[in-house]
């Protein structure tokens, strides 16, 4: 797809838009206060057991990646993308001069964001970034995958300072990112910013990666660590990984507050 073929996909999606969020919402972490995904407002007809209930049936759309409203954020993300700067900053500056009130997120693993490129995209118009830090000592981030994340973990700064919205995703490994490398970002965030959304998701096994996925006393103890080191706005994800039936669901809820639940 080209430039001009993208701002044509987000100009038809406008058409579509059920919620309008402000700039410092342009974020996935934001998107469970207002809907947990389940589908039951449109399939049953109530509110879902973890519903927030903050939106009408039919602000909750059907999509390729299910229920929940249509919010207006275009995000780029499959993969890491942001490998050819000169074409997203091209496309940041035809969406934004073409298309009003939308706001321009990209999911990434921030080993391309260098300074130089982060002011590139702030001035073509980039609104906010989820950032994938995966791991924080560098030999288990070089293990996972192959590199340094000596810069990576300068991205969350660097992108404060030019005024992107930024939330931060973490990921719960059995067997290589569990309660040590979690605790050591929570610090790390919490001087930062301990204001920064953080989402916590459960790891699901792919290949010969992990054996297991992370149970749900695990997830509840990553939680916790997250919060005992500082941070203000942490939410835990995945949930479906770790919550297989009607009662681990009610036990999470039970050990973590309802607003940190995600889905």
């Amino acid at each position: 797809m080209s430039p001009e073929d993208i701002v044509d996909v987000v100009r038809n999606y406008v058409k579509r838009i059920t919620v309008w969020e402000p700039r410092d919402r342009a974020t996935m972490w934001h998107a469970s206060d207002l809907c947990m995904h389940c589908g039951s407002c449109v399939l049953r007809g109530e509110p879902g057991p973890f519903c927030p209930r903050r939106l009408e049936p039919w602000q909750v759309t059907l999509s390729e990646q299910g229920f929940g409203p249509a919010r207006n954020i275009v995000s780029f993300t499959g993969g890491d993308l942001l490998c050819r700067p000169e074409f997203y900053t091209k496309v940041f500056e035809l969406i934004k001069s073409e298309v009003k009130n939308v706001w321009v997120k990209v999911e990434t693993n921030g080993y391309g964001l260098v300074k130089e490129i982060v002011e590139e995209y702030a001035t073509a118009g980039l609104d906010s970034v989820w950032l994938d830090l995966k791991a924080f000592s560098e030999d288990v981030y070089r293990w996972l995958t192959g590199t340094t994340n000596r810069w990576v973990l300068k991205v969350p700064e660097l992108l404060l300072e030019h005024n992107i919205v930024l939330e931060i995703v973490l990921l719960y490994i059995p067997g290589v990112v569990e309660l040590d490398e979690l605790g050591k970002f929570g610090k790390y965030i919490a001087d930062i910013d301990p204001e920064i959304p953080v989402m916590l998701l459960a790891y699901f096994p792919r290949y010969k990666l992990s054996n297991r996925e992370p149970t749900l006393l695990e997830m509840v103890r990553g939680y916790h660590v997250l919060i005992d080191a500082g941070l203000k706005r942490v939410k835990v994800g995945n949930c479906s990984v770790f919550c297989k039936t009607a009662s681990d669901w009610e036990l999470l809820l039970t050990l973590l507050p309802k607003d940190a639940i995600a889905g």
